[in-house]
C-alpha cells in the first residue's frame, strides 16, 4: 500500500470501468478521515479498488472516547433489544451480499464463491449472537443456607479493541463484535490495512440497523499506530486480535502489563496424517479442499501431510493431479482459486518454494518460479523428499503450499503432527474408529477434523488453538465467545 501523490491510479481505476470505494473512520457515528491511502486489486494490477484514510493514534483515542460514551446506555438497553438490531444487520448484509461479496474479491483476492460464502458466514454470526438476546443467561443454584437463592449472571467490561486480519476481512470483524455487543460492550475495530471495503460494509449494516452512535467504531491504519495506540489505551477492558504469532505476543505483552484481558489467535502449521486405510483418492481430495482452498490462505489451511508407506504413493499422485484443477485466476471471473492478496505475500510463497526446492525437495506440483506480472496468481505447490525439519515443514507459508512426508505408522504419525510448536487445527484421513478417536484424544491442536479439511468452521462450536497458535483461554465462535467479553458475578438472595 502506497500513499497517494495524484490521481493517476484512481484514473487507471476509472479505465477499467469501476471508481474505487472509499473508506473511512466511523467515530462516534460520523464517518471521517481523508482518504489518502490505496489499495489495488490482486487480481489486476495498476486497479485501485479502495482508499482509506491513515489512521493516528488521535483517531484511536476519539474512537475509545466515543465507545466509552455510549457503552453505559447501550448496555442498559434489555438485551432483546441488542439482539434485534444484530438480527436487522444481518437482514441487510443478506440484501447487499452481491456488492459486499464483489468488493470483497477485489481487494483481497479470493473466489466469488468464496466471497459470498463469507458475507453469508458473518451475516449468519449476527444472526446466532442476535438470537442469544432472548436466551436464558445465567444459573440458579443450591444453597446450604435455608432461604437462600443463589443466581449467576454475566456482565458487559466496557470498551474492547479488535485487531483483524485481511483473510476474512468482513467474518472475522462480525464474529468479535457480535458477542461484544450482544453482551453489552462497545467496540472499536481496527481492520486490515488491505481490506478496508469489508469492513465498511459490516460497519454501515450496523449502522444502518440503528446501533447507537458511539457503540461501534472503526479507525483505519497501520497497526503499528491505531493497534498500539489501542492496547496501550486504560480506558480498554480487553482486546481480541487474529494475526501473526509476533504481533500476537507484542500486544499481549502490552496488555498483560496493565491487567487487561487478551484473547489471541495467531499462525498455524496444521498437519493431516493419511493412514493406510484411508481411501487414497478421498484423502487426497480432503487435503487439496483444505490446502488450496481460499488460496491457502487461512490460519487453519493444510499444509503438512503425513502418510504411512501404503497409501503415500497413491495419495500424493492423487493431490498432484487435484492440485492441477485448482488453477488461480481472477476471483469474478471463476476461477478455482484466487489471487494472492498482495505482492510481499507473492513473494512469501514464492520464497517458501524456492527455499525447499534448494534444500533438495521435489516440486510435484506448482513452480518455484511463479511471475506475478499480469495477476498476483500463485499455482499450488505439492512438495516431497524435505527433511521432517527444514522449514516448509515447520514454517507457516499462508499459501497454497502443501509437504508431504512418509511416517512409518500412526505412532509414529501422530508424534509427527504434533512436533511442532503451533496447535491450531489437526486431521487424520482413516477407516478406524478406534484410532480416529485416539488421534481425537491425543492430537495437541484446538481443533480436530476426522476425514475432513482442517479448514472451515461451524460458527456456532467454539474455535481456538494451543501452543503458539492462541493464548488458549477464552476461544472464538459459539456461545462460549460471550465469557472473553463478560466478566461472572454470583448473587445471593436471602428471603
Amino acid at each position: 500500500m502506497t500513499t497517494l501523490a495524484t490521481d493517476h491510479s484512481a484514473t487507471e481505476a476509472e479505465s477499467a470501468g469501476r471508481e474505487p470505494g472509499v473508506a473511512r473512520h466511523l467515530i462516534d457515528g460520523a464517518w471521517t478521515g481523508t482518504p489518502t491511502t490505496e489499495r489495488t486489486n490482486p487480481a489486476r494490477p495498476g486497479q485501485v479498488v479502495a482508499l482509506s484514510p491513515a489512521g493516528t493514534a488521535d483517531d484511536a483515542d476519539a474512537a475509545v472516547a466515543a465507545a466509552v460514551r455510549a457503552q453505559p446506555a447501550w448496555a442498559a438497553l434489555p438485551a432483546p433489544a441488542r439482539g434485534a438490531i444484530l438480527l436487522k444487520a444481518a437482514t441487510l448484509l443478506e440484501e447487499r451480499a452481491g456488492e459486499v461479496a464483489a468488493d470483497l474479491v477485489r481487494e483481497e483476492g479470493k473466489t466469488l464463491a468464496e466471497a459470498g460464502g463469507e458475507v453469508k458466514r458473518a451475516a449468519d454470526v449476527l444472526r446466532f449472537f442476535g438470537s442469544l438476546g432472548w436466551a436464558p443467561s445465567g444459573d440458579v443454584l443450591p444453597s446450604g443456607t435455608p432461604g437462600t437463592t443463589i443466581t449467576t449472571r454475566r456482565e458487559p467490561m466496557g470498551v474492547f479493541a479488535l485487531i483483524t486480519p485481511w483473510n476474512f476481512p468482513i467474518a472475522i470483524p462480525a464474529w468479535k463484535a457480535a458477542p461484544a455487543l450482544i453482551s453489552g460492550n462497545a467496540v472499536v475495530l481496527k481492520p486490515a490495512e488491505l481490506t478496508p471495503l469489508s469492513a465498511t460494509h459490516l460497519a454501515r449494516a450496523l449502522t444502518d440497523a440503528g446501533l447507537p452512535d458511539g457503540v461501534f467504531n472503526v479507525v483505519h491504519g497501520r497497526g503499528r499506530v491505531v493497534g498500539e495506540a489501542l492496547a496501550r489505551d486504560e480506558r480498554v477492558a480487553g482486546l481480541s486480535f487474529t494475526g501473526s504469532t509476533a504481533v500476537g505476543l507484542h500486544l499481549k505483552g502490552i496488555l498483560d502489563g496493565r491487567r487487561a484481558r487478551v484473547q489471541l489467535e495467531m499462525g498455524g502449521k496444521n498437519a493431516v496424517l493419511v493412514l493406510d486405510d484411508a481411501d487414497p483418492e478421498a484423502a487426497a481430495a480432503v487435503v487439496a479442499a483444505g490446502a488450496f482452498g481460499l488460496t491457502g490462505q487461512a490460519c487453519t489451511a493444510t499444509s503438512r501431510v503425513y502418510a504411512t508407506p501404503g497409501v503415500r504413493e497413491a495419495f500424493t499422485a492423487a493431490l498432484v493431479r487435484l492440485a492441477g484443477g485448482y488453477a488461480p485466476g481472477d476471483g469474478l471471473d471463476g476461477a478455482r482459486m484466487g489471487a494472492v492478496v498482495s505482492e510481499a505475500q507473492f513473494a512469501q510463497d514464492a520464497d517458501a518454494v524456492r527455499g525447499a526446492v534448494s534444500r533438495g525437495a521435489v516440486l510435484l506440483a506448482g513452480t518455484h518460479d511463479a511471475d506475478p506480472v499480469g495477476g498476483l496468481f500463485f499455482p499450488p505447490a505439492v512438495l516431497a523428499g524435505m527433511a521432517a525439519d527444514d522449514p516448509i515443514v515447520t514454517e507457516e507459508v499462508f499459501g497454497p503450499v502443501v509437504a508431504v512426508l512418509e511416517v512409518a505408522d500412526y505412532g509414529a504419525g501422530l508424534a509427527a503432527v504434533n512436533a511442532s510448536r503451533y496447535g491450531l487445527t489437526a486431521g487424520i484421513c482413516t477407516d478406524s474408529l478406534a484410532l480416529a478417536t485416539d488421534f481425537a484424544a491425543r492430537a495437541q491442536a484446538g481443533v480436530v477434523k476426522v476425514n475432513r479439511p482442517t479448514s472451515g468452521l461451524d460458527l456456532n462450536v467454539p474455535f481456538g488453538g494451543v501452543k503458539d497458535s492462541s493464548t488458549n483461554t477464552f476461544r472464538e465462535q459459539g456461545r462460549s465467545a460471550v465469557e472473553f467479553y463478560t466478566w461472572g458475578k454470583t448473587v445471593y438472595l436471602g428471603v
